[in-house]
């Protein structure tokens, strides 16, 4: 009897871990071939709130992770690109959308002899999703093909572990102790309790439910017991958005409040009203054994009622949060607030941060530039101190976005990602050294200002006309990379051939100019400092201009340093 038991309990850690291995390949591949999209509806479409609800369910049921739905969410808020307000929608709908999942493994309780039933059950179709899966992993190049194909073989081995699981437990329904285990988490506070620690500690609701099914198949599973380990369940998945929240901003810990307070709220209503009438009208379902299909019911019943309860409170869950975490002065969120450790697990959607950062950075390099120019006929220190200053945050802005794109890079990134991220490696290399020669030409434009020398009519109109050129070529280049236009992009190659001509001239004016002793050297020497920064800004924009092209692996070696 002892050792039938313990290899019982083998076989079931065995297929808890095919279904907890699964349910990651699954939500893994499924979160890959989103792309990230689905995360980036949720920032535009989450005004209104019933939509926030319905975009969460639907987010969380594609991705099969409530989880990881509400750590998104975390992140957003945390850099500003939510509301507290629109997450808490999103916050609900993830609640409901988890609830798939357990409609999935339902799936394994099919019982019948009819074969169209029969074919129903996972164990029959499965194997076939399996080779499936297996066949596009093996021989397809394309990245979408293999994720498909990493889902496919998820839902199989998932639905294996379950099988496994549920066959391990079915021969301890006659064992008297295993069943009294079960009578004694009937009692709702103690149930409530282990459905919340065991949902903490593998931090997955989804899971904890699909291990209540798999016990179900003893038949010792009554609905009493059943159900307060499901409202425990539901608390229990607060625990990966609170770890997540840890170290972020006050309105990040806010969001994963909110989400801890839906579920306490919802299931404190729930379990009084619950046992309230049960203590009244005595319902003896209650004593019957729970199945798989029931506990779907159960789980999907629960968290749309505490939706629909909830909902129209959703500003005083917000004031709740509020008062948790009152205000205080580190309210300010910061430029890099975006680069979130929480997106990383997304790459696609880490990639949108760094974009967007970028774009922040090439405006920057846009107006240091600006400012740089102007000072050469309109010099002051406050212009001198401005491009040093704004010098300073696009080096940290390189700084931060190369050292988030690391990040990523350890990170499976898909392969249609991998010219973003390149592209973005290498332009921003170019804006900061862009701006690096603003603070050169600011310091050639003190040094003239400075200086006594007479410049020529004829000088200052050719080094004006050198200057609006290279202005537009960075101002073409800018706009070529914000809104990622090709055709701009072949224009600022063909600026920057013209800026090489306009330069061989000006140096071959200088010259003559020198040894004909028509100007100072002096005024000569600042002609020639000027121009050999104002060539290499042409040469990064051309840098930039190529890596939009698609062309910066074979051009690289002829990059300006």
């Amino acid at each position: 009897m002892f050792s039938e038991m313990f290899f019982n309990a083998l076989t079931l850690i065995g297929g808890l871990a095919f279904f907890l291995y699964g349910m990651h390949v699954m939500g893994d591949g499924l979160t890959k071939l989103s792309g990230g999209r689905l995360e980036r509806i949720l920032e535009r479409l989450t005004h209104n709130r019933m939509k926030a609800v319905l975009l969460g369910a639907g987010v969380t049921a594609v991705i099969q992770s409530s989880s990881a739905t509400t750590v998104t969410v975390v992140g957003f808020v945390n850099s500003g690109i939510m509301k507290l307000e629109q997450a808490i929608g999103v916050i609900m709908g993830a609640n409901i959308g988890t609830t798939v999942t357990s409609w999935l493994l339902s799936l394994t309780g099919i019982e019948g002899g009819n074969f169209f039933l029969t074919l129903l059950k996972p164990s029959s179709f499965t194997p076939v999703l399996a080779i499936i899966g297996i066949f596009l992993i093996m021989s397809s190049k394309q990245e979408k093909r293999k994720d498909i194909g990493a889902i496919l073989i998820g839902f199989s081995v998932l639905m294996f572990g379950m099988d496994t699981m549920s066959a391990a437990v079915e021969p301890l329904a006659d064992v008297p102790e295993f069943t009294g285990i079960f009578t004694m988490f009937s009692n709702p506070f103690l149930g409530m309790l282990v459905g919340a620690l065991l949902t903490a500690i593998i931090q997955s609701s989804s899971a904890s439910v699909g291990i209540l099914q798999a016990l179900c198949a003893t038949g010792s599973v009554p609905f009493a017991t059943a159900i307060p380990i499901i409202m425990g369940q539901n608390i229990g998945t607060c625990v990966t958005a609170l770890l997540s929240s840890v170290g972020a901003g006050k309105n990040a810990k806010r969001a994963a409040l909110v989400h801890l307070y839906f579920n306490v709220i919802g299931t404190a209503v729930f379990m009084i009203i619950f046992y309230t009438l049960n203590a009244f009208l005595d319902f003896t379902f209650m004593h019957n054994p729970a199945n798989a299909a029931g506990i779907a019911v159960i789980h999907s019943l629960f968290n749309i009622g505490a939706t629909l309860l909830l909902l129209p409170f959703a500003k005083g869950l917000e004031k709740l949060a509020m008062l948790s975490i009152k205000e205080g002065d580190d309210e300010k969120i910061t430029e890099f607030a975006r680069l979130d450790v929480r997106f990383l697990d997304t790459p696609a959607l880490a990639l949108e941060q760094c974009r967007r950062s970028a774009n922040e950075m090439a405006y920057l390099t846009l107006e240091n530039m600006t400012t740089a120019m102007e000072s050469i006929t309109e010099f002051s220190q406050e212009k001198k101190e401005k491009v040093e200053e704004t010098e300073a945050k696009i080096d940290r802005y390189e700084e931060e976005i190369g050292e988030y794109l690391r990040q990523i890079a350890n990170r499976n990134v898909i392969a249609q990602d991998n010219v973003e991220w390149n592209l973005l490696v290498y332009c921003i290399r170019d804006f900061e050294r862009i701006s690096d020669h603003a603070c050169n030409i600011v310091e050639e434009a003190a040094k003239i200002a400075k200086s006594k020398a007479e410049w020529p009519r004829k000088i200052r109109d050719e080094m004006t006309t050198y200057s609006a050129e290279v202005h537009n070529i960075v101002s073409n280049t800018v706009s070529a990379f914000i809104k990622e236009d090709i055709q701009m992009a072949l224009s600022v190659e063909q600026m920057e051939t013209h800026i090489d001509q306009i330069n061989k001239r000006v140096k071959k004016h200088n010259l003559k100019r020198a040894k004909k002793e028509k100007c100072s050297p002096e005024v000569g020497i600042f002609i020639n400092e000027l121009s050999i920064n104002f060539e290499r800004v042409a040469d990064h924009c051309e840098n930039i201009a190529l890596s939009l092209l698609g062309e910066q692996e074979t051009e690289t070696g002829g990059m300006a340093e």
